[in-house]
């Protein structure tokens, strides 16, 4: 009896343990990823640029400022290719006010242009299944609504759904 307490107690003091170090894990990376983002703003600032934040950036260029979730880690864009890269802690996915699911990887690029973020990596929607999406733009003529471009399908969205940023929740993957 006392041998199988032993194995018992021995047990679950090592399932405690990978926890704790699994925690001491996140909080390490979550630490990590605060400094280079401080680390980039700072840069930013000594370059003489203003730090602009990403909903401020999508706004200029006429695409809703909730397109991603507002725990973004920082973004890098370059002006004049039009390339933008936004950096997340993890793969996460967002549910928007009008049901509409949006996954992102831990860093989605595409190219910025006006009420257009094309040739894009890192970000899936749902429509029966998850499916790449290519691009997302806003129409000038007609601009109540978001489009997400898919290989197969072009799905349009209404835009006053990614008007505010929102929390994002952990994905295993992307």
């Amino acid at each position: 009896m006392e041998k199988a307490l032993t194995k018992v107690g021995s047990f679950w003091v090592s399932k405690k343990a990978k926890e704790e170090i699994s925690h001491i894990a996140d909080d390490l990376s979550s630490f990590s990823n605060t400094v280079e983002e401080k680390a980039k703003r700072i840069l930013m600032k000594l370059k003489g640029k203003p730090a602009k934040t990403l909903p401020d950036l999508l706004r200029e260029h006429n695409l809703p400022p909730g397109l991603f979730p507002c725990n973004t880690t920082c973004y890098e864009f370059d002006e004049s290719k039009g390339k933008l890269v936004v950096y997340l802690p993890y793969p996460c996915e967002v549910c928007f006010k009008d049901s509409s699911v949006v996954r992102y990887a831990n860093r989605v690029k595409g190219t910025l242009s006006r009420g257009k973020l094309t040739v894009m990596d890192g970000m899936k929607t749902k429509v029966m299944v998850w499916v790449k999406v290519s691009s997302v733009a806003v129409e000038t003529y007609k601009s109540d609504k978001v489009w997400f471009n898919t290989a197969a399908l072009k799905k349009s969205r209404p835009k006053d759904a990614y008007e505010m940023p929102r929390e994002a929740i952990k994905v295993e993957e992307f």
